[in-house]
C-alpha cells in the first residue's frame, strides 16, 4: 500500500509495497455489519486492537467542515464507564499506547497493549462505538484542542496550506475541496445537536472494521469480540451520492499567498483517478521515478547540476474517489517560475514519448520491493494496513497481493499513464507565494 502525505515543504512519497511472506489473516462480519479482522503473530507478547470506521471529511456537508476530524479527538473524551480524561490514563497504566488520525476518507483508532490486556483494548474501542459521552463540555474543550492543532500545523507552519491550496485549485464540486482539519467558524457555529446526529450516521458497526493483530488465541479472541460488539445496534445503510467533478480540459493558474514564507513555491497539480486503480498505481512509479531520493530525474536535475531548485518533488496523492498528482518546487535564486515549470515539463515530455531506461526500471522496482517491509515491519502497522486495504479497496488480500500489480506495471505503462493524465491542458498551475507585509 503506497501511503502518501504532504510535508511542510513541499510533498512527500511514503511509499510501502510488499516482498516480505504471506500475511496471514481471517475476516468474517457480525450480525450488526462491523466486519472483523485478525491476524495471529504470537512471536512478540503484543497486540493491537483497531477500528476503522468508514467515514472522513468527503462525508462532511456544506459549511460544517473538519467532523470528522474533530471526532477524532471527541471520543477520547469518554463514556459513562470511562471517566472524562481517563482514556489516555488507563491505557498507560496498562502498559499500553494509543493513537487515532483521519483523512478524508476514512478515521482510525487503535491501542496496543501487552498480550494480557487485549480484552482491555476490545473493552475500550467497544465503550466508544456503543456509548461515548458527547456532550458541551467535550465539544468546547475539543474545540480548543482542534484549533491550537490547526494553528501550529497549519496556520502558522510555512507552506502549511499547500493542501488547501491544491484542493481549492482541483475540487470545485466534490467535497475533496475541503480540507480535513476543516476550517474552524465551522466548528463554532455547530450545535450539539449536529454532532449527535453525525455521530449516530457514521459511527455505527456496519460502517467499522475491527482489526486485532499480533499475540492471541483465535477462539477466545472471537467470544471476546462476540461479548463486546455483537450487541451494539447496526445503523442505518449509508448511501454516498457525492458529485462527480468535471474534467479539467485547460490549464489555469491561481495564487494562494502565505505569510509564514519568505521563498514562494510552485504546483503544477492533476486530478488523476482513485487510488483502486490500477493507473494509480502507476502514478505512484512515475512520480517516484521522477523525484523519489537524490538520484531521481528531477532532483540531479533541478536541484544538484543546475542549481535552479531549492527543492523539488512529485507525488502521486492516492485517495478514494480521485487522487492529485503534484509537482512541487522553491526556486532557487533568480530562478523564475517558467524556467522550473519548463525544466519540468521536459522530463515529463520524456516520460510521455520515451521508455525509460531497464537499469533505472529495476531500479524503481527494487524501491517498491524494499519500502514494504517497512510499512509491514510491526504489528501497529499491519494491523492499519489490513483495515486500510478492506475498508477503501475493497480487498483485505491486497495486503499480500498489491506487489504483484507493481510488479506487472511495464516501462511501456509508465508512458502510457503519464500521456493520459499529466498533459499541461489537465493542469491548474498554483503559484504559492509569500504574503505581502
Amino acid at each position: 500500500m503506497i501511503k502518501k502525505s504532504f510535508s511542510a515543504f513541499g510533498l512527500l512519497l511514503l511509499g510501502v509495497v510488499s516482498q516480505a511472506q504471506e500475511i496471514k489473516f481471517e475476516e468474517y462480519d457480525l450480525p450488526n455489519g462491523m466486519h472483523v479482522i485478525l491476524h495471529q503473530d504470537n512471536k512478540a507478547p503484543v497486540v493491537t486492537t483497531a477500528v476503522m470506521y468508514h467515514v472522513g471529511a468527503k462525508d462532511e456537508i456544506e459549511n460544517r467542515t473538519g467532523f470528522a476530524h474533530f471526532f477524532e479527538h471527541l471520543l477520547f473524551e469518554g463514556t459513562p464507564n470511562i471517566k472524562r480524561g481517563e482514556w489516555m490514563k488507563i491505557v498507560g497504566a496498562n502498559g499500553g499506547s494509543n493513537n487515532a488520525n483521519t483523512t478524508d476518507d476514512r478515521t482510525y483508532y487503535y491501542e496496543t497493549f501487552p498480550s494480557n490486556n487485549l480484552q482491555l483494548g476490545l473493552w475500550m474501542e467497544s465503550e466508544r462505538l456503543r456509548h461515548p459521552v458527547i456532550n458541551q463540555i467535550g465539544v468546547d474543550t475539543q474545540n480548543e484542542v482542534v484549533k491550537e492543532e490547526k494553528r501550529m500545523r497549519v496556520d502558522n507552519q510555512p507552506y502549511g496550506n499547500i493542501m488547501k491550496a491544491i484542493k481549492i485549485g482541483l475540487f470545485k464540486k466534490h467535497p475533496y475541496k475541503n480540507t480535513t482539519i476543516g476550517e474552524m467558524e465551522d466548528l463554532d457555529s455547530a450545535k450539539l445537536e449536529e454532532f449527535l446526529t453525525f455521530f449516530k450516521k457514521y459511527y455505527v458497526p456496519n460502517n467499522a472494521t475491527l482489526v486485532v493483530a499480533g499475540d492471541f488465541q483465535p477462539a477466545e479472541t472471537r467470544k471476546l469480540i462476540d461479548t463486546y460488539f455483537a450487541g451494539i445496534p447496526k445503523g442505518a445503510p449509508i448511501v454516498r451520492n457525492l458529485p462527480k467533478e468535471d474534467p479539467i480540459t485547460k490549464e489555469t493558474v491561481m495564487t494562494y499567498t502565505d505569510p509564514n514564507i519568505q521563498l514562494p513555491a510552485y504546483l503544477y497539480t492533476y486530478r488523476t483517478p482513485s487510488d483502486k486503480t490500477r493507473d494509480s498505481k502507476v502514478l505512484d512509479m512515475v512520480s517516484s521515478y521522477l523525484s523519489n531520493g537524490k538520484s531521481s530525474v528531477l532532483y540531479k536535475k533541478l536541484v544538484d547540476q543546475d542549481k535552479k531548485a531549492l527543492q523539488v518533488q512529485a507525488i502521486n496523492l492516492g485517495e478514494e474517489d480521485y487522487s492529485v498528482f503534484a509537482f512541487f518546487a522553491i526556486p532557487l535564486g533568480t530562478t523564475t517560475e517558467a524556467a522550473l515549470r519548463t525544466d519540468i515539463d521536459a522530463e515529463v515530455k520524456k516520460l510521455q514519448t520515451t521508455l525509460i531506461s531497464e537499469e533505472d526500471f529495476q531500479k524503481l522496482q527494487n524501491q517498491f520491493e524494499n519500502q514494504f517491509v517497512n510499512a509491514n515491519s510491526s504489528i501497529q502497522g499491519i494491523a492499519s494496513s489490513l483495515a486500510t486495504y478492506h475498508v477503501l479497496q475493497g480487498d483485505t488480500n491486497l495486503i499480500n497481493k498489491e506487489i504483484e500489480i507493481y510488479r506487472n506495471i511495464t516501462r511501456e505503462d509508465i508512458r502510457e499513464v503519464a500521456k493520459k493524465y499529466l498533459n499541461s491542458n489537465q493542469r491548474v498551475i498554483i503559484n504559492y507565494l509569500p504574503e505581502k507585509k
